[in-house]
């Protein structure tokens, strides 16, 4: 498993395919080509992404 780059928790929980929810910071996870992809979900369930709020090296996944 790995870390929430935004909160650094480990309390990840499976929600689809290669899709993730932290439940410490409620955010969504999904990963994509040895990358981390974060998005908010918004209140009308739309997913906005917080990509930019981290660099490269943060978002990379490591098997």
């Amino acid at each position: 498993m790995f870390n929430c780059p935004n909160c650094q928790s480990k309390d990840i929980g499976k929600i689809g395919i290669n899709q993730y929810y932290c439940w410490n910071c409620f955010i969504e996870l999904s990963l994509s080509q040895g990358m981390i992809n974060t998005h908010q979900v918004e209140e009308d369930g739309s997913l906005s992404s917080l990509d930019d709020l981290f660099d490269e090296e943060q978002r990379r996944y490591i098997l």
